[in-house]
């Protein structure tokens, strides 16, 4: 259950487990929209993984999955990525990598070199469409 602080209506509220040293929730859902905070590549028990841009990648895009179920959303839902890429001379292999992580989902994104991008190779956010249930 969320607490009231986290809740702002019935269609607007905070998802997941808000880490108390950073002032954001790793997703809002606004509506028939959910709003993705910048992951990274973790693993299911919140270990940072370290490998190459396309295990990276693909964990990113992993935990992005774990977070939207909580909405009973997927991928396949995902409308809009942006990825910050450590190195963009990693473009190609994350792209494959990308590729193969995204499946059918039909989707814009936008990709760009970031130096804020510290202890990752790539961070990703996302919006979601993945409409409300109807009221009851």
């Amino acid at each position: 259950m969320l607490s009231d602080s986290t809740r702002k209506s019935a269609s607007h509220y905070a998802i997941g487990n808000k880490n108390p040293n950073l002032p954001f929730h790793p997703a809002v859902r606004a509506g028939d929209f959910i709003f993705v905070s910048g992951q990274v590549p973790k693993d299911e028990n919140n270990n940072m993984i370290s490998g190459t841009i396309e295990e990276e990648t693909l964990a990113t895009l992993k935990t992005i999955a774990r977070v939207i179920a909580h909405e009973g959303a997927t991928l396949s839902d995902v409308v809009r990525i942006t990825t910050y890429l450590e190195d963009t001379r990693d473009f190609g292999r994350y792209n494959k990598a990308f590729l193969e992580g995204i499946g059918d989902a039909v989707l814009a994104r936008t990709t760009v070199e970031a130096k804020a991008v510290i202890n990752t190779k790539i961070e990703m956010d996302a919006i979601v469409y993945k409409p409300l249930p109807a009221a009851r």
